[in-house]
């Protein structure tokens, strides 16, 4: 799986980043999974010709001290289409920016 990991970082910091995920971003039914939605802007243009797997979405995975940001942008509606792959260049600035924000709001050390 291709992935962004930010590790090392502070177990007294675990409680806050799960605070901030829990505000950006949609719990999933598992356990420190959730979901980032993608805005339409930044589709690529095979998923944004399948209205019908939209939204479209990365997970993120909170872990006892680490956070993993997947690149593989998945469809809420369907588990298997020709639109689920590997995030775009865009799609990973976004997951990316997301990462840093989450660093820089919180002050992280990793």
């Amino acid at each position: 799986m291709r992935q962004y990991l930010l590790d090392e970082i502070a177990r007294i910091d675990i409680p806050r980043v799960r605070e901030y995920l829990d505000q950006h971003a949609v719990a999933s039914s598992l356990a420190d999974i959730w979901w980032v939605d993608l805005q339409e802007d930044l589709l690529s243009p095979e998923q944004f010709s399948h209205p019908d797997c939209r939204p479209f979405r990365f997970a993120v995975e909170l872990g006892d001290d680490s956070v993993r940001f997947e690149f593989l942008i998945r469809s809420r509606e369907t588990m298997r289409c020709s639109c689920i792959g590997y995030a775009t260049r865009i799609q990973r600035d976004f997951i990316l920016a997301f990462a840093d924000r989450l660093v820089a709001e919180l002050g992280l050390r990793t």
